[in-house]
């Protein structure tokens, strides 16, 4: 009886190792299928054909060992490995975030902080560069199914960070308040939250929330579309309205009378940007954390923030 039990187990396991070996393309799988029926057609010489087969199963055994990790290894390629042997770096990008991707229409051609970063990292990769077209909305499933190998650059939020990696944050985003430099040059953060300065943001927005937060004492005049905050400070309708340093920077160009207050230090609501890539692959974010590091110790993101996020044209 001991003997039937102790050969049902054995084939039991034989046949699980048979599954896996198939599987698996492990040299002695077939090895397995092609003497199991042999081996247990007598019942004579039960115990030398047990012995047979414990032999046969220590020998599939060491082959899964040392197969399997080569076998794992070649199809978890990291996608750095991916990239360098392809030459060419893909970036998806959305091309209608200015100032950090912008697309000119004329030329064709993407200009702005990302694009002019994501163009360095395939420099110092030795590699060409491929940009995606993108959505915002289709961010994440362009990462997840394969259409690029990074993002260009976008906010880290608790929701994209489910299902995709970010590497390290190369910049900081926050809220900076914008005054008519004519009138409010001297203005301080301090110096706003006052009942006697009014300030203008778009209605239902988070720039709404932040003002009265911050500025509990001000005048928080909520306009709505499309009147904008800012237009509300040139026409002298406010003193003040506050928007992300990003977008101040477009405006300030394009609007000379604008003015921020403050430094970037002094930035409210600060959120980081980050690169986003996809889940489960760290050599590739090892590789884009390293790079960032290196970049921001030489100054290349603080003159990149200077080139793009200044008032300067």
């Amino acid at each position: 009886m001991r003997s039937q039990l102790d050969g049902m187990c054995i084939w039991s396991i034989a046949i699980t190792l048979l599954a896996r070996g198939e599987s698996q393309n492990y040299p002695l799988a077939q090895a397995i299928r092609g003497n199991m029926d042999s081996l247990f057609i007598s019942t004579r010489n039960r115990d030398t054909n047990m012995k047979k087969l414990l032999t046969l199963i220590a020998g599939v055994v060491a082959a899964a060992l040392m197969f399997a990790p080569l076998q794992s290894m070649a199809q978890t390629k990291s996608r750095l490995a991916q990239i360098l042997e392809r030459g060419t770096l893909r970036v998806g990008t959305t091309g209608d975030f200015n100032p950090m991707s912008m697309k000119d229409t004329a030329t064709n051609t993407l200009t702005g902080f990302d694009i002019e970063a994501m163009n360095q990292l395939a420099a110092d990769m030795g590699v060409k560069i491929e940009f995606v077209p993108a959505e915002w909305t289709t961010l994440v499933n362009g990462i997840v199914s394969d259409r690029f190998d990074i993002f260009s650059g976008a906010s880290i939020s608790v929701a994209r960070a489910k299902t995709v990696a970010f590497s390290s944050p190369y910049l900081f985003a926050g809220t900076v308040p914008l005054v008519n430099k004519k009138s409010g040059a001297k203005m301080t953060w301090d110096s706003i939250n006052n009942p006697n300065v009014t300030v203008a943001v778009l209605m239902g927005t988070v720039f709404e929330q932040q003002a009265r937060a911050i500025f509990p004492k001000a005048k928080v005049r909520a306009v709505e579309k499309p009147a904008t905050g800012y237009q509300e400070v040139l026409a002298g309708r406010a003193q003040v309205t506050i928007t992300s340093n990003v977008e101040a920077a477009t405006l300030m160009k394009t609007y000379p009378d604008l003015q921020q207050v403050g430094t970037s230090a002094e930035m409210r609501n600060k959120r980081p940007f980050a690169y986003p890539m996809p889940q489960g692959d760290e050599v590739w974010l090892t590789f884009v954390n390293n790079w960032i590091s290196l970049k921001e110790a030489e100054g290349y993101f603080a003159g990149l923030e200077a080139k793009w996020l200044s008032a300067k044209k």
